[in-house]
């Protein structure tokens, strides 16, 4: 779609695990250097040492001189904020979350029973990350394919972290990849960060 509505703007679709090395196709022009982008957070849902092992990779993929890297990364902020958004009154990350029984049901073959489980995220300043779980509300048998796992009443699931950066941080994690950090915006409100890192030689 974006093609035939830029049709003078080259694009090459690439179809690849962004964690793994890949390589991207020739289509620029001569003299012109390349820029990567990760929007939203995702980041974040790495590990430190992990975002690390990203950055590196993404270095490698983004080969050549003056070689850049735009990402986005969530800040560190007030936990009752974060709190409230990943335990949000309308219940949409606690379905997020439990969505993951449901694949599992659907693709794995597991009977997990939704109204045994309940949504349960928090926020650990000292990690600084959100952790999502799934608790047990019961004493608990669950098959998946021919597995069968005991769960104990309030025994969690630990289903997803969502690391969250002070700017100098992230920018001390894209020095180790190799990159030089040469810009960060941050919104109004110190909610988000964006970042434009340039890869060293």
């Amino acid at each position: 779609l974006l093609a035939a509505e830029r049709p003078d703007v080259p694009i090459a679709a690439v179809c690849a695990d962004f964690t793994k090395p890949f390589t991207l196709p020739e289509i620029t022009d001569e003299g012109t250097r390349p820029l990567g982008f990760f929007p939203g957070s995702s980041i974040g849902n790495f590990s430190r040492s992990e975002a690390a092992d990203f950055l590196r990779g993404s270095h490698q993929v983004l080969s050549g001189d003056g070689a850049g890297f735009l990402i986005g990364v969530d800040l560190r902020k007030d936990p009752a904020t974060l709190n409230a958004a990943y335990n949000d009154a309308q219940g949409v990350t606690a379905a997020f979350n439990l969505n993951l029984l449901v694949r599992a049901n659907r693709e794995l073959g597991a009977d997990f029973d939704l109204a045994a489980f309940r949504h349960h995220a928090f926020y650990s300043e000292d990690e600084g990350r959100i952790e999502m779980h799934l608790i047990s509300l019961c004493n608990q048998q669950v098959r998946i394919g021919e597995h069968h796992f005991e769960f104990a009443a309030d025994e969690p699931i630990h289903t997803e972290s969502s690391y969250k950066y002070a700017p100098e941080e992230f920018q001390n994690v894209a020095r180790s990849a190799g990159y030089s950090p040469e810009r960060v915006w941050i919104d109004d409100d110190c909610l988000f960060s964006l970042h434009y890192l340039l890869a060293d030689s």
